[in-house]
């Protein structure tokens, strides 16, 4: 990705009262689910917000220890990432290895679609219907459908301007 995009771009990510109150919310709901937010578990949710696009676990846990330069160790990346997804705070995006936190305003368990750029990267989640065709044909067929992930690749709105 990014290789045939030769035109600027702006992925904003949450910062300062954002970034804090996307946080604390998370933290609630985290504490509603009875579980507890660790340390790493912040790290890496504030690591996922504050890039505001998607970003592989290498990158996590290269940037784990921020100025101090201490990378943290694959496992407690990897742990926390497990947890934050489970909780639905963030999503797994396995078209490009990557994770991005959840932008859904409802964060309970949903389906979630991303559309992404494969020009530039940016990857937008979008809300689809529970109520659709997938799962009624799981009904259907007798499943319980407990996590949905939709990938749909395309150019963005600012590349296809650009090109």
């Amino acid at each position: 990705m990014g290789a045939a995009c030769d035109h600027d771009h702006v992925h904003g990510g949450l910062h300062g009262g954002a970034l804090e109150r996307a946080l604390g919310a998370s933290e609630r709901r985290i504490a509603d689910a009875g579980e507890r937010m660790t340390a790493p578990r912040r790290r890496v949710l504030t690591l996922l917000l504050e890039a505001g696009e998607p970003v592989k676990a290498y990158d996590l846990i290269a940037r784990f220890g921020g100025a101090e330069g201490q990378a943290a160790k694959p496992p407690t990346v990897y742990r926390a990432l497990d947890f934050l997804e489970r909780l639905g705070l963030a999503h797994r995006i396995a078209s490009i290895s990557a994770y991005v936190a959840c932008s859904g305003d409802d964060q309970s368990a949903h389906a979630a679609a991303f559309l992404i750029c494969d020009c530039c990267g940016a990857t937008r989640e979008v809300a689809i219907g529970e109520d659709d065709r997938l799962h009624q044909a799981a009904h259907e067929a007798g499943y319980a459908v407990q996590r949905t992930t939709i990938e749909a690749h395309g150019r963005c709105a600012a590349c296809r301007e650009a090109a």
